[in-house]
């Protein structure tokens, strides 16, 4: 078990010994006949209870395992003793072992990733950095990359608002992703993309250094966050200029909404109507700003307790993608992978897995 060795993480067991007492405790109280008249108290307690127990259950179990475990192993060290039981307790051993490093390993990605696991739905903002065109013709790569893996693993991909550059590409590109578990998938995306390579329009044959950047924000719902939409947000309306013919220079469909508050505005003129556009930019103004709120929280914190995920500085590199070498660089877990040609066709598999593993660790620690 790859996490096995991690199995007897003492932060670990004594914060598993918590949520123990803690549902022994909330079980108590929601079975007191006092409390019964509170309906809002009954209510909270409940969904607390079915919290715990989803991680409570199987750490009984696995301490039950343990103590076979241990009964065994004393058997087994007992020279003088019983044959026939010693030859039992040497067979069931490997498994009684396997058993509780399986549960330990569930137990460990449900505490250190389950919240990040319940997002199933993300917004991904991939913008054209320094570069010019072949920056432009960079993000739209990555737009494609990650296009691909979407697909692969039945995740649904929708883009809310794209402005495409001259010579391909875009300048930006924003789309919404959607898909059990989505965010432990995309979460480590945000960041910096260098990218180094000789431009399609480069004569010379010489390699240029050009960038983009990607954040990555789980979406919410409107019930996650206080947000007035009459008194707090302004709304410009105004007609969508550049290509599509006849209507779009006739209709007021764009439309730009700007959080008073915050100062945080979405500008929005991808579709033809004008409420489908609101719609859009009513989405993309919720996760913002819920982002905006995190990411304050986030540096209130112990640093040390950052989780790698989704809370690096936007700004900070994270990755080079080197053409003439075919070489993807990760420089968060400095990982070098020779073979960007498939990673930039979706292949994104051992990436993924390595930055997985490496934020687990890193959780633990700072548990």
């Amino acid at each position: 078990a790859p996490m096995a060795n991690l199995n007897e993480n003492q932060a670990f067991r004594a914060k598993l010994d918590e949520l123990d007492v803690r549902y022994d405790a909330v079980t108590r109280e929601l079975n007191d006949p006092a409390v019964a008249t509170y309906g809002v108290r009954i209510v909270k307690l409940a969904k607390e209870q079915a919290g715990l127990k989803r991680v409570v259950e199987p750490y009984r179990e696995y301490r039950r395992l343990r103590a076979q475990i241990e009964e065994a192993e004393a058997i087994l060290a007992d020279v003088q003793g019983d044959a026939d039981l010693r030859e039992l307790a040497y067979a069931e051993l490997p498994e009684l072992k396997q058993r509780a490093d399986g549960i330990m390993d569930a137990l460990i990605d449900d505490l250190i990733v389950g919240d990040d696991a319940a997002v199933d739905s993300i917004i991904v903002e991939v913008r054209a950095g320094t570069g010019g065109d072949e920056a432009a013709l960079f993000a739209g790569n990555l737009f494609e990359m990650y296009t691909r893996y979407a697909n692969a693993h039945g995740f649904k991909l929708e883009v809310l608002d794209m402005s495409p550059a001259d010579l391909g590409g875009y300048k930006e590109v924003i789309f919404s992703i959607k898909g059990a578990g989505v965010y432990t998938h995309f979460g480590y995306e945000g960041g910096g993309h260098r990218v180094q390579r000789v431009p399609v329009t480069e004569a010379q044959g010489r390699i240029h250094t050009s960038a983009a950047t990607v954040a990555v924000l789980p979406e919410i719902d409107e019930t996650e966050i206080d947000i007035d939409w009459e008194k707090d947000v302004i709304e410009h309306v105004s007609r969508a200029g550049g290509p599509g013919g006849q209507n779009v220079n006739k209709v007021s469909s764009a439309i730009r909404l700007e959080h008073l508050p915050t100062g945080i505005t979405v500008s929005m003129r991808d579709e033809k109507s004008q409420h489908k556009n609101r719609a859009k930019a009513r989405r993309i103004m919720l996760t913002r700003l819920f982002d905006a709120q995190q990411q304050t929280v986030n540096t209130q914190r112990d640093s040390a307790r950052k989780s790698m995920i989704g809370s690096g500085d936007r700004s900070q590199r994270i990755r080079t993608y080197n053409f003439p070498q075919n070489r993807l660089t990760d420089h968060r877990i400095n990982l070098d992978l020779y073979c960007l040609d498939r990673i930039m066709q979706g292949d994104l598999e051992q990436l993924i897995e390595g930055l997985q593993t490496y934020d687990k660790e890193q959780r633990l620690k700072n548990l």
